[in-house]
């Protein structure tokens, strides 16, 4: 079935909260929104929503039997507006939410685009150079007895490896890859990889201030959205896209529904959700405000993602010129020291 994008769903949720607060009836805001839209695709869920709610269904439910579009954290938002009679709040909460996570999705997307950028110029450049410039130059060593250098000997395997074995090496990193992208679809093989990804330094930090920032700001939303505290965890669980803390949530959901607290849970894991976590969501829950205890934590670990994806490039640049300069100075001394030593010999 197809699905909104993050885009469309933001704006489904924004126009709505702006329509349902100027006055205007659910079923005809539905048809308002899907006159504007473009999208066959968008029309037909469109056509079906408001199928279901003209035929008395609920919004909520109508969205509930399509979770494969907008999700649980969307659907239960809408369902709690709906009970509590504050539908246009929590829309607009809805949307903001949204916003948020798309925001730091492409903030980490980015961060992450330099360091890719290079290594991948980097390493094109280097087999550019060990394929057509030094077979070129090749002939020449050949025609003088001369005793390569080690790095001279390396290069000139490379070089033959890549022209004659290329093609079969390009196959076989392509499998790999696909190998490793069916792999991420089964859930042990994903745990693993997200583990290892969590233990990862810098990335791991990002990764970790990115779920936990997930984390807070949809059980926040869901209790402040007057969500019982079970059904708030578990909701928070289940659109958890990290496996690692998918699992540990829905720890903490059955360690609550057993009668205990969150913030004993979170403490008793300091490896992934740090000892302020625990301690704030203890004081949290003294004080009776949890929501707004989770908001607060939401907001700061987003900002040590954002300070992290600023600072991503910088801390990582001079990582990557050392190891552009270590390959491309291997490949230059590789070729010209053995030309030297030509020059050397045929000096008069």
């Amino acid at each position: 079935m197809s699905k909104f994008s993050s885009k469309e769903q933001i704006l489904f949720a924004k126009r709505l909260g702006f329509l349902m607060r100027a006055g205007v009836p659910v079923l005809e805001s539905l048809e308002l929104l899907k006159s504007q839209t473009k999208s066959n695709s968008s029309r037909l869920i469109f056509s079906r929503i408001i199928f279901d709610v003209s035929n008395g269904r609920a919004l909520s439910s109508a969205l509930a039997a399509r979770n494969n579009i907008f999700g649980d954290f969307a659907v239960n938002i809408i369902r709690v507006g709906e009970q509590n009679g504050i539908l246009c709040d929590n829309l607009n909460y809805l949307a903001e939410e949204l916003r948020k996570k798309q925001q730091m999705k492409r903030k980490i997307l980015s961060a992450m685009f330099y360091p890719a950028f290079i290594i991948c110029a980097t390493l094109l450049l280097t087999v550019g150079l060990t394929i057509f410039v030094f077979p070129k130059v090749l002939p020449i060593f050949s025609s003088v007895n001369l005793s390569l250098p080690l790095s001279t000997k390396i290069l000139i395997f490379a070089s033959n490896f890549l022209i004659n074995r290329g093609l079969y090496l390009t196959i076989c990193l392509i499998a790999a890859a696909a190998a490793v992208i069916f792999l991420l679809k089964r859930p042990k093989f994903k745990m693993a990889a997200e583990q290892i990804a969590l233990k990862t330094p810098l990335a791991g930090n990002i990764s970790q201030n990115y779920y936990l920032s997930n984390f807070c700001r949809t059980l926040g939303l869901l209790l402040k959205g007057d969500s019982r505290l079970d059904e708030a965890i578990k909701i928070t669980a289940a659109t958890t896209e990290n496996l690692v803390y998918r699992r540990e949530l829905e720890g903490v959901g059955r360690f609550v529904d057993k009668g205990g607290k969150i913030s004993v849970y979170l403490l008793e894991r300091p490896g992934l959700f740090p000892d302020m976590l625990g301690h704030m969501v203890a004081v949290g829950e003294t004080a009776g405000n949890l929501s707004e205890t989770f908001l607060y934590l939401a907001d700061l670990y987003e900002a040590e993602v954002d300070d992290l994806t600023k600072n991503l490039s910088g801390l990582l640049e001079p990582v990557l010129m050392v190891f552009m300069g270590l390959l491309v100075g291997f490949i230059a001394i590789s070729i010209i020291t053995p030309i030297y030593s030509v020059t050397q010999k045929l000096a008069p």
